[in-house]
């Protein structure tokens, strides 16, 4: 799991262009909300290692953030192979996440 919102995106093309499973967390360090769901996304996470984590920094004009229609934080998209297959905003519990990184990715056996 990726900790730091990254300040520069990439472009839309880059993202719709990877494979295997990604979840794309659009927010910024300094919002409450985002600040709150951290240790829900790490629990989460903690069962999908290979899952590929893209932090970015969003904001007014960000033209990412626009592209995934982003209206508040956190909003975690979950890709397959360039995808979108689930979408969560604000997330409250661990198992929200949880069950959606199990549609991109088999979850480790315990």
């Amino acid at each position: 799991m990726t900790t730091e919102y990254a300040r520069t995106e990439p472009p839309r093309a880059d993202i719709d262009d990877l494979a295997g499973p990604t979840v794309v967390e659009f927010g910024t360090d300094w919002c409450g909300f985002c600040r709150a769901a951290q240790p829900l996304i790490a629990q989460a996470f903690q069962e999908h290692p290979g899952v590929r984590h893209l932090k970015i920094e969003d904001g007014s004009g960000r033209p990412l953030g626009r592209s995934f229609r982003v209206k508040l934080w956190p909003t975690l998209v979950f890709m397959l192979d360039g995808k979108e297959v689930a979408r969560l905003v604000r997330p409250q519990d661990t198992s929200e996440v949880r069950d959606a990184l199990a549609l991109i990715d088999k979850p480790l056996s315990r």
